[in-house]
């Protein structure tokens, strides 16, 4: 497929430039510095301090194209990093502010990162350990106590970097880790084309402007909020805030008052909860169905969430349930369901405005093809916005990517009769948690199994908050624990085996709890098959109606009976 042709004015370092000639004094970051401080950045400031970390990035030598990470909580400093790292020539490397020191080491060696920004963080010290001793690191004014040479000073000393450097559009721009079936994280590369030539299709649906107000609080090291927020900052030139903490997250969206606002179906579901809480659901349905009266229900809701002003909310990652979707109809704020990837930049799919197909993802965006494989059921698409592949895996990348151009997404879908895409289940095992994150359940599995009480194990949670193991304990322990001393013994080793995984494990990987299963799984009821492989689909269609309900008991080991 030949590539859609992409406006070199519409790059991002383009984009940048545009801004500062045109805009220098209009604000475009508000950034919390806590304390109750909040410090506002104009294009100029923003500029002014990318091109002298540029031209400091430049003084050290690195060879171009050189891979240089990012280590942070959303900030305004995590964007102009990534700034800095385009216009002086390299590829920048966002890692998730929350991974176990394990994957920080194998992401960092795997790019070959040649340094790395630390920014805002909240288990520094338990991540420090992934960051090898010798590697050159950068704090930001928002980072943890370090020994790094600091944002500020290095700004204060380098003159700004002249001129207008710019990278051709064919450019590695950022390479993308996300999680794989190996549990190996896949390198995802781009190009400043195909996020150019994404936003482009993406703004012809999504109803932006220049005046547009977002809050920026989903990891920025994640394809949606890349393109959300970082991209959308470059083709409109809006007004990015930042939040604080969890605990100053209601302030923070307060102060915001944003007019696009994203999240995962779990926070949209925390939202409906806080409501339900101070109001009865019953009650509320029967004051927005009283004229005048409704209207100032709804104003007053919205404005207690702080999105009285939003004209366009989406949600992603994972389903939104449908009858979700219609709650927040009835208040009034129409909720978009986009879906993608960070293989085809987040772009493939999209409700319209307006237009609510609950339990369906939409049709393709403008430029994107879509079609059914007829014998597995998968998903698969192409667009100009698709990965160049994944870094270091030409294989994976031939396994994943078609001759002609189509990314394999890996998920099952159908098409509705007005063609609206309708997402069923994963071709392979992987899994997606409610948070939008990925869980490859193998490895974990794996690690289960070594306690000597495991049969076998299931690890699965589509659409949850958290994974939960399911077990089937060895003939052996499955008799001890008919007495009820040895259970309580088998219980508290499961416990202790329970939190000596989720210790290896990266935040959205770890178990919520350990479930034991009764029912041996045999051949013969269906749960394994010849060859004593354990059927994953089996598992979850049977036990699948209890999961909310035994993560609900908030115990790390439960006796299911049956």
């Amino acid at each position: 497929m030949s590539s859609s042709p992409v406006d070199p004015q519409a790059l991002a370092l383009q984009r940048l430039y545009h801004w500062e000639k045109t805009s220098p004094d209009k604000i475009v970051f508000t950034q919390p510095m806590g304390g109750g401080v909040v410090r506002e950045f104009t294009w100029r400031e923003v500029l002014d301090q990318t091109r002298r970390m540029a031209a400091h990035l430049i003084a050290q030598g690195f060879p171009p194209g050189s891979r240089i990470g990012i280590l942070s909580k959303n900030c305004a400093h995590w964007l102009m990093s990534d700034f800095a790292i385009w216009m002086a020539g390299h590829v920048s490397v966002p890692l998730y502010p929350t991974l176990a020191p394990e994957t920080i080491r194998q992401i960092l060696a795997h790019s070959e990162t040649r340094l790395l920004f630390v920014g805002k963080l909240d288990g520094w010290e338990g991540m420090k350990p992934g960051v090898p001793a010798d590697m050159p690191c950068i704090s930001y004014p928002l980072s943890p106590p370090t020994s790094y040479p600091a944002w500020d000073d290095i700004i204060a000393r380098t003159a700004p970097l002249a001129g207008e450097p710019v990278r051709p559009g064919s450019d590695l721009s950022t390479i993308m880790y996300t999680s794989g079936t190996t549990g190996m994280p896949k390198g995802v590369m781009h190009s400043f084309d195909t996020f150019a030539w994404s936003i482009q299709s993406g703004l012809k649906r999504v109803p932006l402007d220049s005046n547009a107000r977002m809050l920026s609080y989903l990891p920025l090291s994640h394809v949606a909020e890349r393109m959300l927020v970082e991209h959308s900052l470059l083709a409109l030139g809006l007004h990015v805030f930042f939040a604080d903490s969890l605990e100053t997250f209601t302030a923070d969206l307060q102060r915001a008052r944003p007019t696009v606002f994203f999240s995962v179906p779990r926070l949209w579901v925390k939202f409906q909860q806080g409501v339900s809480a101070k109001m009865p659901p019953e009650k509320l349905k029967r004051l927005l169905r009283i004229p005048i009266l409704g209207g100032i229900v709804r104003r007053k809701i919205l404005s207690a969430l702080g999105l009285d002003q939003c004209r366009f909310a989406a949600g992603g990652a994972a389903p939104m349930p449908p009858d979700l979707l219609r709650w927040y109809e009835s208040l009034g704020l129409s909720i978009v369901e986009v879906y993608g990837m960070t293989e085809n930049c987040g772009l493939s799919h999209a409700t319209l405005p307006g237009v609510p197909r609950p339990g369906t993802v939409g049709k393709p965006y403008e430029g994107v093809e879509s079609r059914i494989d007829p014998e597995s059921g998968e998903i698969q698409m192409r667009s100009a916005g698709l990965m160049l592949g994944y870094y270091k895996e030409p294989e994976l990348s031939r396994q994943t990517l078609t001759d002609d151009g189509w990314l394999r997404t890996g998920d099952k879908g159908q098409l509705d009769a007005e063609g609206n895409l309708r997402i069923t289940g994963r071709v392979k095992d992987l899994f997606k948690t409610s948070k939008g994150k990925y869980v490859a359940p193998a490895p974990i599995e794996d690690r289960l199994v070594m306690h000597n009480s495991v049969e076998a194990c299931v690890v699965t949670g589509a659409n949850l908050g958290q994974p939960l193991g399911i077990i089937m304990l060895s003939p052996d322990a499955a008799q001890r624990a008919s007495a009820q001393a040895e259970r309580s013994q088998l219980e508290s080793s499961l416990a202790e085996h329970l939190k000596s995984v989720n210790a290896t494990l990266d935040p959205h990987e770890q178990l919520d709890c350990l479930v034991l299963v009764s029912t041996p799984w045999t051949v013969e009821n269906g749960f394994v098959t010849p060859t004593f492989k354990v059927k994953r689909n089996r598992i979850e269609e049977v036990y699948g109606d209890r999961f909310e309900t035994w993560v609900s008991a908030r115990r790390a080991v439960i006796w299911e009976q049956g």
